[in-house]
């Protein structure tokens, strides 16, 4: 049996086991995705020759040495990842959108600053 049980990752009922079982099925995939991702990275290193390390040790001991559900459930329990619902998600989806156009504008203002300057530099 893998420890915490399902009530405690059911936080006193607020999730039921479906909800549980969709949650560590989504954040075990997250989190093979970054297995599979660190292990492409290293061996195209060791490829490459560009390092003389191992393989293993330059995957993180994280996702190299626990199985995926594993520490999917564990970082569930130690709020790593959240639960949430489908309001939750819209409402961090209209955040980030909100937010997007305001780091856009901040990124155009140093750019034309520089154009600004390569312009005066032209003139002269």
């Amino acid at each position: 049996m893998i420890y915490p049980s399902v009530n405690d990752l059911s936080k006193d009922g607020k999730y039921n086991r479906y909800t549980l079982v969709i949650a560590a099925s989504k954040c075990a995939r997250i989190l093979t995705d970054e297995y599979v991702k660190q292990r492409e990275y290293a061996e195209k290193l060791i490829a490459n020759k560009e390092t003389d390390k191992s393989l293993i040790s330059m995957i993180k001991r994280e996702y190299r040495d626990e199985k995926a559900v594993k520490s999917a459930i564990n970082k569930l329990y130690e709020g790593e990842f959240i639960i949430g619902s489908a309001e939750d998600a819209a409402a961090m989806a209209a955040q980030s959108a909100a937010d997007a156009p305001q780091e856009e504008e901040s990124k155009e203002e140093p750019s034309e600053t520089a154009d600004d300057g390569a312009q005066e530099a032209k003139d002269e």
